[in-house]
């Protein structure tokens, strides 16, 4: 149910959507790549709290930032001061004292549409302007990931086991069925989608058929989500392995291990050079692309499960020790830090000159820097 409390004009596009940070990883590709510009030192410009914290990584587009919460609602905020242009909650009672399924799940913003999935295993249509409700469409278990979307198809995975398929009206078009919880958002290049589940198997699936082309077996199960440059994909396991993948071969190229094996469940940053991620091992590790080499490592002081994203030649994060971190990505080096005092568990979300964050904590705020 839409709740609209602000101008509808706080969210109106600006023109420029090149800036825009629009689903879990910005791109279908998965890379967590931000186009924009970000102050050398950021500073905090606003924060929003919810009762429940924040686990999930925002989406921001024009104006505004599009927040999931783990109290129910997925919130439309003004992206300069943090003010409510509208909220959704998961269900229609509006009592906020009924239980609400949380979002998890990053948001996809697309021209007109919000869609995000909740822990009931719902997906949720919602108009992007008002609030307002459009469609739902409903898994047997919670969805975890972010949607993606393939030309006018919308691709879903689930904790029932299940991909989906879906038209942009909400219909199913086909289901492929796994082995076990899918937790990944859908990485997606030309006609394929790629899948890293609680089976153990990277599995490649053709979009336009819905079946799989190939799976690669990974030795231990994937909560992270793919990120894929070319014929090369790249994710780490729960095992702590890092690997690098030929999709196409269906080949495992080189395999970096973290400290102790420690499970990797953030995503992986993919530049032209590098690998960017980090562990439950404390540390940011930096991988060179090609080769599978380890070239620095930084310390946090407790396990990193924010997926990075990198802007210009700097990587930012969140640790469980309260932090967010900024990074040279050249040397590893500390240019930025600022401490929350709260868990970080969320992605990083970097749209137009900011970056936004929550934290995993009761009364958890949302942070915007810029």
């Amino acid at each position: 149910m839409g709740l609209p409390l602000g101008s509808v004009s706080a969210a109106e596009p600006d023109g420029d959507i090149s800036d825009a940070w629009p689903s879990f990883r910005r791109t279908p590709d998965l890379r967590g790549i931000a186009t924009t510009k970000l102050a050398k030192l950021p500073r905090l410009q606003w924060e929003f709290a919810s009762k429940d914290g924040w686990v999930g990584t925002c989406a921001i587009a024009d104006n505004v930032v599009y927040a999931p919460a783990l109290e129910g609602f997925l919130y439309c905020l003004n992206r300069h001061s943090g003010n409510v242009v509208w909220k959704y909650r998961s269900i229609d009672n509006p009592d906020e004292k009924e239980f609400a399924p949380g979002f998890k799940a990053a948001p996809l913003v697309t021209i007109d549409t919000v869609y995000a999935g909740d822990e009931d295993g719902i997906l949720h249509a919602v108009d992007r302007w008002t609030g307002e409700r459009r469609w739902q469409f409903t898994t047997n278990a919670e969805i975890a990931g972010c949607v993606a979307l393939w030309e006018d198809r919308l691709v879903l995975a689930s904790h029932d086991w299940g991909l989906y398929c879906l038209s942009l009206d909400g219909e199913e078009l086909w289901k492929f069925e796994t082995n076990d919880r899918i937790n990944c958002t859908p990485a997606i290049a030309d006609h394929f989608t790629f899948v890293a589940g609680c089976d153990s198997l990277l599995r490649v699936v053709d979009l336009e058929k819905g079946t799989e082309v190939l799976g690669v077996e990974m030795g231990d199960y994937l909560i992270a989500s793919p990120a894929v440059v070319g014929d090369m994909l790249y994710v780490g396991s729960h095992g702590g392995e890092v690997s690098a993948v030929n999709w196409k071969a269906g080949k495992r190229i080189w395999s970096y291990q973290t400290r102790r094996q420690l499970a990797v469940r953030a995503s992986a940053v993919a530049t032209d050079d590098l690998i960017l991620v980090g562990s439950h091992d404390k540390l940011m590790h930096a991988i060179d692309r090609e080769s599978g080499k380890g070239l620095w490592t930084f310390p946090t002081r407790a396990v990193i499960e924010s997926s990075a994203a990198v802007v210009d030649s700097r990587v930012f994060f969140g640790s469980r020790d309260g932090n967010l971190y900024g990074l040279s990505t050249v040397d590893g080096q500390q240019v930025w830090k600022f401490n929350a005092g709260r868990d970080i568990t969320a992605g990083i979300a970097i749209g137009k000159e900011c970056l936004v964050v929550g934290e995993d904590a009761v009364n958890g705020r949302l942070l915007c820097f810029a």
